[in-house]
């Protein structure tokens, strides 16, 4: 079999000195077919004729008109899912079929299928629109001090020069929109005249007539930034396309990044942070012409930033516990029945009764989620005992896993009630002291094997006493000084 680069080498040789018998050799073919293919002028895969005939038998050919009826009836019907029916149905076919069957689909909707959807590419003018949008990032493996650190990107993008700024958040919310934003304004000094996102909740919410309109929490970030706000079609991420395909190479880039640190662990958020920041200027470095462009078509951006948080009243239930953004936080006893002002940012909650901060606290994701801190109600739990095995929020009582531990070995060698009050005296012990030297204890008493009751903990944990040293009384004897007075003279 002659190759086409063979027969192009040909032509090159004798283009270069008109020999057949050097050139064929050269190409290595033999001198007759080389005279062959000078002869046509054409190269071996343009002289083979065309296929008009099958190599074999259509294993399809049976079925076919029952097929493209189902599929004419139902266009978005898969392949996959129309030869398993066959499978069941007609019992001929095997699943070392499906990749030929789905090729026969394929050809089928080309040539006999609905029109598909068109996509036309749009110019972007310099300094129009920013563009914004979220992405989850856990996939790049960081960890925070060896623990994984599951989070997003709040990617804002300009469409003409493709300049790119990300920063770490923790879910899709209006505080991180709000952080992101403003992050990237104030680094460009420069404002475009629109600023574009998805429908997500952090900018919009659902209506009763059934569309997005927009947070008037947001609309006010938009009015102070001096932007006007647009959103895509619902459903159609395609029309934020130049942020949705930089949010791939964005995170490919990382990858990168990463590999040239040799590691994916950060000592703090912070410090991942700064480390994104340095990623992302050394890739807008190459954009810096384009840039130039959006820039001079820019407004200048004049105004303060907005905090980047949003404010909330609530009321401290019986419970001692505040529900903001419909989850569960514990506060201090002596704040129940009292309203506090609570500040609610991307990653955590601070709570305030007037000036004065009572609680800050991680922010939980999702709904209905809680996190009760025991130093909040231990000190009523002990004198309620009975209310501890039927607690709603019981498991958060367990700080780390040596105190579930001992609560289960309490359950195994005690009653029920007495393993509760042992336990509560226990957690009371933790509050009063440190958390880290009771769960020492408990540790050193569970591999022992031995039960970790209220006594025996602390036992371990109480400091011993410094015992008064005896001093015996001792006279003094001033001759000497004396002596040495006399000395002197």
């Amino acid at each position: 079999m002659v190759s086409d680069a063979q027969v192009r080498k040909l032509m090159k040789e004798i283009d270069k000195h008109g020999r057949v018998g050097r050139a064929a050799l050269a190409a290595g073919i033999d001198r007759k077919t080389a005279r062959k293919y000078l002869d046509s002028g054409k190269l071996p895969s343009e002289m083979k004729p065309a296929r008009t005939w099958r190599t074999r038998e259509d294993p399809f050919a049976a079925v076919w008109v029952v097929v493209a009826e189902m599929l004419d009836a139902a266009p978005e019907l898969e392949a996959k899912a129309l030869f398993e029916h066959l499978m069941v149905t007609t019992g001929r076919f095997h699943e070392g079929q499906v990749r030929t069957f789905q090729r026969r689909v394929r050809e089928w909707r080309a040539l006999n299928g609905p029109p598909k959807e068109v996509f036309f590419p749009q110019l972007h003018r310099p300094g129009e629109a920013a563009q914004t949008d979220f992405t989850w990032a856990t996939e790049l493996g960081i960890t925070i001090a060896g623990e994984l650190f599951e989070h997003m990107l709040c990617v804002v993008a300009l469409p003409f020069s493709n300049w790119t700024w990300a920063t770490v958040c923790r879910s899709e919310s209006l505080s991180a929109l709000k952080y992101g934003v403003q992050e990237a304004l104030f680094r460009l000094g420069r404002r475009p005249e629109w600023h574009q996102t998805d429908n997500s909740t952090a900018a919009t919410h659902n209506v009763p007539s059934k569309k997005r309109a927009f947070n008037k929490e947001y609309e006010r970030l938009m009015r102070h930034l001096g932007m006007k706000p647009r959103t895509i079609a619902i459903g159609k991420s395609n029309q934020n396309g130049d942020v949705e395909a930089l949010n791939g190479a964005l995170k490919r880039r990382l990858k990168q990044h990463l590999l040239i640190r040799s590691s994916s662990d950060f000592e703090s958020v912070v410090a991942y942070q700064t480390w994104l920041n340095d990623a992302l200027q050394k890739a807008n470095v190459l954009r810096q012409k384009r840039l130039d462009e959006d820039l001079a078509a820019m407004e200048p951006l004049t105004v303060r930033r907005m905090p980047a948080w949003t404010e909330e009243k609530v009321d401290v239930t019986s419970w001692s516990t505040i529900r903001v953004k419909h989850n569960t936080y514990s506060v201090p006893a002596r704040l129940i029945g009292e309203k506090l002002r609570v500040r609610v940012y991307d990653d955590r909650v601070e709570a305030y009764l007037g000036k004065e901060l009572q609680l800050e606290t991680e922010r939980l994701q999702g709904r209905n989620g809680h996190h009760i801190n025991y130093r909040d109600i231990i000190w009523w739990l002990v004198r309620k005992p009975g209310a501890f095995p039927r607690y709603r929020y019981r498991d958060d009582l367990f700080p780390t896993l040596y105190f579930r531990q001992a609560y289960d070995v309490l359950c195994e060698r005690r009653s029920a009630r007495s393993a509760d009050i042992e336990y509560l005296r226990v957690l009371h012990l933790a509050a009063s002291t440190m958390e880290t030297e009771i769960d020492a204890a408990l540790e050193c008493l569970l591999e022992d094997g031995q039960v970790p009751d209220f006594d025996s903990v602390k036992a371990l944990v109480q400091p011993e006493r410094p015992q008064t040293p005896e001093l015996q009384d001792v006279e003094p004897d001033l001759h000497s000084f004396d002596e040495l007075l006399e000395g002197v003279s």
